[in-house]
């Protein structure tokens, strides 16, 4: 897994335009958008208001966001479900993606509400690529497989630079889609 990064003042700042709003529960910077704004931030199991909160690696760039709703419009989710159903070896590494994201969650706090809980579906349905790609993203390739091949699906969306400006109060892109 690589390793998260402390979150700055400015990194706080891009992921409230990011996200229209103050974000909640943010632990660290889990993965960092090629303009250098943060993508993907890892969050406290338990939200400052109690709380409990399963999705430890949150997307929040706006564009990603976009990008990825695209592609669970066109039905990329459906198939990944059919593949999963006919494939032993795939079953068993999303079953290692699922362990591996209630694994470190657990590294940070134990919330028993969310216990055996992961997120986006696993380890039986593909149920969010927003979450996949956030998970494959803050762990690195080879963790979570159906991660990597949505992201190998798109685009490099921090090319045109970052999605929001620090004088934006909101961007002109789609908001996240997640909470």
């Amino acid at each position: 897994m690589t390793p998260s990064t402390v979150v700055s003042p400015d990194d706080l700042a891009a992921i409230g335009r990011q996200l229209g709003r103050e974000p909640r529960g943010v632990r660290a910077v889990a993965h960092r958008c090629s303009c250098g704004d943060p993508d993907v931030v890892e969050t406290e199991p338990r939200l400052p208001d109690g709380s409990p909160f399963p999705t430890l690696y949150y997307l929040t760039c706006p564009r990603a966001a976009g990008l990825i709703g695209t592609l669970e419009a066109e039905g990329v989710m459906r198939e990944m479900q059919e593949l999963l159903a006919g494939d032993e070896d795939l079953t068993a590494a999303y079953r290692g993606a699922h362990e591996a994201y209630l694994e470190a969650r657990e590294s940070i706090e134990h919330v028993e509400e969310i216990s055996g809980i992961s997120a986006g579906g696993m380890p039986m349905r593909v149920k969010c690529l927003h979450v996949l790609v956030g998970h494959a993203l803050a762990a690195g390739p080879g963790v979570n497989p159906f991660g990597d091949e949505a992201l190998a699906m798109l685009p490099n969306w921090g090319a045109s630079g970052p999605c929001t400006r620090a004088n934006d109060a909101t961007s002109d892109d789609t908001k996240a889609g997640e909470s």
